[in-house]
C-alpha cells in the first residue's frame, strides 16, 4: 500500500509544510540496486589510539573499492563516518568519540552511514575497558536518532581473532542494502570467513530453503537469495500453490507445497532434501508465520496453538530433523524471522510475541551448540513492514507504525530480505547468535 503521507512530505509543497509544522519527515532512503557502488562518496575513517581494526578495515575497504579519507575540508560531504573504538580502554578515553563525531556530524550525505567498531565487553582485559566498550551502544543508538535524513548508525563488536572477518558486514552496512537497519548492535566472532569470488553473487552454488515463500516478505527473500546466486526451494502450504508457483518460476527455483504443522512434515522435508541433487541444504530461512490476534483474556486455545505451532514449533522440528540427519553441512546457515513484538511485546498479540521471543531464544540457545559444526544461526526482527497484512490495519495503527521510528516510514519486504542475504553470505561465517532488527530504529522496545 502506498504511503501517501511520505509521498506528500517529499513533494515541494510537502517539504515546506512538514518543516513549518515540525511534522514527521520521512526521507527517501537509498536502497541497493544491482550494479550500484557500495557508497556514493568517500568514507571518513578515524580511530582511537591503540585500535586493532584500522589496518584490517582499511584492507577490506580497499578490496571493496571504497574511497577512504582521514579528514575532509569544511563543507565537503562524505557518505559514511567509520570509527575504530577498540583502543578505548577506560571512560576517560571516550572523549575520542566526541572529538571525531563533533566536527563531522553535519558532513554526511543524505542516507549516510555511521559505523563504530568496538570490542565485545566480555572479551576485554579489565572492568574499566568493558565499561567503556559498553558505552558505545548509547552513542550509536543516539546518533541514529539525531542525524536524520535517512542516516543509519550501527555498533559492530568484533571479537579478538575476528579482525579479518569484517568485510561482509562492512559491505552490508555501508551499502543501500541496510537502508532500514539502524541503531543495531552486531557481533562478529573470531575465526575465518571466506571471501566470495563475486560479491554480487556470493551465494553461487548454494541451495536455499525459504518457508512461507508464496507472498510478502517470504517472496522477497526468495527473490533476493536467487539474485545473489542461490538455487531456491520456495515452500508454503498447498492453499498458496498458485502464488508459490509464481515465486518459484520468477526465481528459476522449485516450489514445494507442505504444511509444516503436520506431525510428519519435518521428516518429509528431510526426505525431499536428501533425495535431491544437492543431498542437503545450505541455507534454511524460517519465514513462515501467522497471526491470530486477541487479548489473552479473549483468546481461544486454538488461536494460541496455531500461532505457536507455525511460528516456533515448526522451525524447532525442522532444525532438529535436518541437523540430526546431517542435511545442513559445515558452512550452513539457519536464519529465523522474529519480530519487534518478540522484544517489546504488543497488546493483543501474546501468542505472536511469545512465539517470536521464542525464535530469539532459539537463536541464542543453538548458536554455541552449532559452532563446532561450522553452522551459523541468526535472526531478523522486522518492525513495521509494508505488506498486504499491514495494509489491512486500521488507519491510526498503520500510521503510528510507520512514523514511530527514526526513518518516519515503514520498511519494505526487500529490507528484511537484504539482511537475511547478508547473514547467508559465505563472508558472514563468524556472525552467529545475532538478532538484528529491521525496523528503521523503532521507538518501541530496546
Amino acid at each position: 500500500m502506498a504511503d501517501r503521507y511520505a509521498n506528500f512530505a517529499n513533494s515541494g509543497l510537502g517539504r515546506t509544510v512538514v518543516k513549518r509544522l515540525g511534522l514527521p519527515d520521512p526521507p527517501r532512503l537509498r536502497r541497493h540496486r544491482p550494479g550500484d557502488p557500495l557508497v556514493s562518496g568517500p568514507v571518513l575513517v578515524g580511530a582511537a589510539p591503540g585500535g586493532r581494526l584500522s589496518e584490517p578495515v582499511g584492507k577490506s575497504l580497499e578490496a571493496a573499492g571504497v574511497p577512504v579519507t582521514s579528514q575532509t575540508p569544511e563543507g565537503v560531504r562524505v557518505s559514511a563516518l567509520l570509527f575504530d573504538a577498540t583502543g578505548i580502554a577506560d571512560s576517560g578515553q571516550l572523549r575520542a568519540l566526541y572529538d571525531f563525531f563533533h566536527p563531522y556530524a553535519r558532513s554526511l550525505e543524505t542516507s549516510g552511514r555511521v559505523i563504530v567498531l568496538g570490542t565485545p565487553p566480555e572479551s576485554t582485559a579489565s572492568p574499566a575497558e568493558a565499561t567503556a566498550q559498553r558505552s558505545l551502544e548509547g552513542l550509536t543508538r543516539s546518533i541514529g536518532k539525531e542525524f536524520g535524513h535517512g542516516t543509519t548508525a550501527q555498533l559492530v563488536y568484533v571479537a579478538p581473532g575476528g579482525e579479518t572477518a569484517v568485510e561482509s558486514t562492512l559491505r552490508f552496512l555501508l551499502s543501500g542494502r541496510s537502508a532500514y537497519v539502524s541503531g543495531q548492535v552486531i557481533r562478529v566472532g573470531a575465526g575465518h570467513a571466506d571471501t566470495p569470488t563475486d560479491w554480487e553473487r556470493p551465494l553461487d552454488g548454494k541451495l536455499a530453503l525459504v518457508t512461507g515463500a508464496a507472498r510478502g516478505i517470504g517472496a522477497a527473500i526468495a527473490r533476493v537469495l536467487a539474485r545473489d546466486g542461490a538455487e531456491v526451494i520456495a515452500l508454503d502450504v498447498p492453499a498458496a500453490g498458485d502464488a508459490l508457483a509464481d515465486v518459484a518460476n520468477s526465481t528459476r527455483g522449485r516450489a514445494l507445497q507442505l504444511d509444516l504443522t503436520a506431525e510428519d512434515s519435518a521428516s518429509r522435508l528431510a526426505g525431499y532434501l536428501a533425495a535431491g541433487p544437492h543431498a542437503g541444504v545450505d541455507i534454511v530461512v524460517h519465514n513462515a508465520g501467522i497471526t491470530r490476534d486477541k487479548t489473552i483474556a479473549r483468546m481461544s486455545a486454538d488461536r494460541w496453538d496455531a500461532v505457536l505451532g507455525v511460528n516456533l514449533t515448526a522451525p524447532e522440528r525442522v532444525n532438529e530433523v535436518l541437523l540430526d540427519r546431517g542435511l545442513i553441512p559445515s558452512g550452513g546457515r539457519i536464519i529465523g524471522v522474529a519480530s519487534i513484538a518478540g522484544i517489546a511485546g504488543n497488546r493483543g498479540q501474546t501468542n505472536y510475541a511469545t512465539s517470536k521471543a521464542g525464535v530469539i531464544g532459539l537463536v541464542h540457545s543453538y548458536a554455541p551448540l552449532l559452532l563446532d559444526r561450522g553452522i551459523t544461526i541468526n535472526a531478523v526482527a522486522p518492525g513495521f513492514i509494508e505488506t498486504a497484512m499491514t495494509a489491512k490495519m486500521p488507519l491510526g495503527l498503520r500510521e503510528a507504525g510507520r512514523r514511530l521510528n527514526s526513518m518516519s516510514q515503514g520498511g519494505l519486504p526487500i529490507d528484511v530480505a537484504e539482511t537475511i542475504a547478508w547473514f547467508a553470505s559465505p563472508g558472514s561465517a563468524t556472525i552467529t547468535g545475532n538478532v538484528v532488527r529491521v525496523c528503521g530504529q523503532s521507538l518501541l522496545g530496546a
